[in-house]
């Protein structure tokens, strides 16, 4: 129930987020220095929270086979393609800050 309601929650600052901050016009990078909060491997997603907001962001094909290998509770440094339409932003590069991984740093193509 607990889980349930924190998911909930979180789908719900993800969109609020996303309504402030994501330009509809076009596609920029940003940075986002977060903890890890929630990998979702099925769905080739990270959860991550900054700026009081809790939001997901989207594996693209090169990084899915990489996600799982970031430390849950781990502060990563996060670039980020914000996308319109509605859309999670798109996940570019990551360096980990702290956390047990053995992907310290996924560069776009390949995870080192």
């Amino acid at each position: 129930m607990s889980c349930m309601r924190t998911t909930l929650l979180a789908v719900f600052f993800c969109f609020s987020l996303l309504g402030l901050i994501a330009h509809p016009s076009f596609a920029e990078d940003k940075s986002f220095y977060s903890p890890v909060i929630q990998v979702d491997t099925e769905n080739h997603r990270v959860l991550i929270s900054t700026f009081g907001s809790v939001f997901w962001i989207d594996a693209p094909d090169a990084a899915k086979p990489h996600i799982e290998k970031l430390p849950v509770s781990g502060l990563v440094d996060f670039v980020v393609e914000m996308r319109g339409n509605e859309q999670a932003p798109l996940l570019k590069t990551w360096k980990v800050k702290s956390g047990e991984t053995s992907c310290k740093y996924f560069d776009g193509k390949t995870c080192k």
